[in-house]
């Protein structure tokens, strides 16, 4: 459910309850959550767990919760001008002052943007005005400050990518929530700059090679996800790269920041795929409501034995229709930054699902795609590590000679340039 404020702001109503609702700590509270959720209610034990896990590693853990809309600009809900006086300060939830103090004996390090946030507010507005997510500059400021509280050096022979303005006019979730009409005159759609990041003329993306490992929601995702509605490549995970002068690795999902992107590491740690092998640091993004409704999970990070693999290729003159998840992707260039129109992406393809084969048998395979056509992007350029998809595949020896001459990107990993490529169709 979602709340509209009675100035050009809208809150989502879960967000002004963790703010306004009772402390998440309260042992009362959490036994209850317990009982009639079946979920485990105590941040601080996951946090804590997942820390010790990454130190016996040699990993350090560094905790990141971005205050929720409500938390910062308060003043919003209030009726009264002296109530909104009185709200222009940080509005945490009652244990979110235990929570860090907490944390911080147990040693593990805390980022909380809410001070720095407090202080450029006085300057406009730091949220969307239709939406729960932070505004760009925000997200940006943000990833600079985090940086200066995290003293990386930067990586040697890095070269910094480039960065493009683009105006993105958009409604935000909240705006959809509450099913407002376009021509809604107190909430009309809202226009933003966003700066695009570049790796040379493509997009920038994680790589699974760098020391450094961001986990993060939704609030990681805008900008960058451009399912959202708010552009592409210009999210926080970017920005961060940028503010590090460093690569990172990343694992981003909007929702059950709590506990969804640890699973996704500890599954893929459990299949034999170190994701925190050469791995330093570990960034742990999460909306603060969180505290009050998530689900803390306990997950063992435990390096499991990977099973044999074996590529994919259909038989000549066959199609079969699979879902897999993208394990990497090669670069896409933006249209127009190159003298030619149409574009064809590889990608390597993990976790194989084919009906026809035995359930045990681990298959891959190095697709093909088509990436841009006549200069727009394809569904397929979006892709990201991560994303489980649905595909039409055909053998590349079927389709070679009609689609061998056109532009194409390949993966950096020689070995996978040597495996037998397919041609692939990406199915709603």
């Amino acid at each position: 459910m979602a709340l509209a404020a009675h100035t050009i702001s809208a809150h989502y109503r879960a967000d002004v309850d963790h703010v306004i609702g009772p402390p998440f700590l309260d042992p009362v509270r959490m036994k209850h959550r317990l009982q009639a959720s079946r979920v485990q209610p105590d941040p601080i034990q996951a946090v804590v767990d997942f820390c010790n896990q990454l130190a016996a590693r040699g990993i350090d853990l560094v905790v990141l919760p971005v205050s929720v809309k409500p938390s910062v600009e308060g003043e919003m809900l209030a009726v009264s001008n002296a109530n909104r006086a009185q709200a222009g300060g940080d509005l945490p939830n009652p244990s979110f002052n235990e929570f860090k103090a907490r944390l911080e004996r147990k040693k593990v390090r805390v980022f909380d943007p809410a001070p720095f946030l407090m202080e450029r507010g006085r300057n406009g507005p730091l949220y969307l005005e239709t939406d729960t997510h932070w505004r760009p500059e925000t997200m940006e400021f943000v990833a600079q400050r985090l940086a200066d509280f995290l003293q990386l050096p930067a990586t040697a022979g890095s070269t910094l990518p480039s960065i493009i303005e683009r105006e993105v006019v958009a409604r935000g979730d909240i705006a959809a929530m509450l099913k407002l009409s376009k021509a809604d005159k107190f909430f009309p759609p809202e226009k933003v700059t966003i700066r695009q990041v570049l790796a040379g003329n493509a997009l920038w993306r994680p790589s699974k090679e760098a020391d450094v490992l961001l986990l993060g929601d939704s609030f990681s995702n805008i900008f960058s996800f451009e399912a959202m509605g708010w552009g592409e490549s210009a999210g926080f995970a970017e920005h961060l790269s940028v503010a590090l002068r460093r690569p990172i690795d990343c694992i981003l999902r909007n929702s059950d920041a709590s506990f969804a992107t640890r699973e996704i590491l500890s599954n893929e740690l459990a299949r034999g795929r170190d994701r925190l092998a050469g791995k330093k640091l570990v960034i742990w993004e999460f909306a603060t409501r969180e505290l009050s409704f998530g689900d803390w999970k306990l997950l063992d990070m435990k390096t499991g034995q990977a099973k044999p693999s074996h590529f994919f290729s259909p038989k000549t003159g066959e199609e079969v229709v699979v879902t897999g998840t993208v394990e990497n992707i090669s670069p896409v260039p933006r249209p127009g930054t190159v003298p030619y129109k149409d574009h064809i992406v590889a990608l390597h393809l993990i976790d194989i699902a084919d009906p026809a084969r035995a359930a045990g048998e681990e298959l891959q395979a190095v697709a093909y795609l088509w990436s841009m056509r006549n200069n727009v992007h394809t569904p397929a350029a979006r892709l990201r590590p991560g994303d489980r998809v649905k595909m039409r595949l055909r053998p590349w020896a079927d389709v070679s000679a009609q689609y061998e001459k056109f532009n194409r990107t390949e993966l950096d990993d020689p070995a996978l340039q040597l495996e037998e490529p397919v041609w692939g169709e990406l199915i709603k």
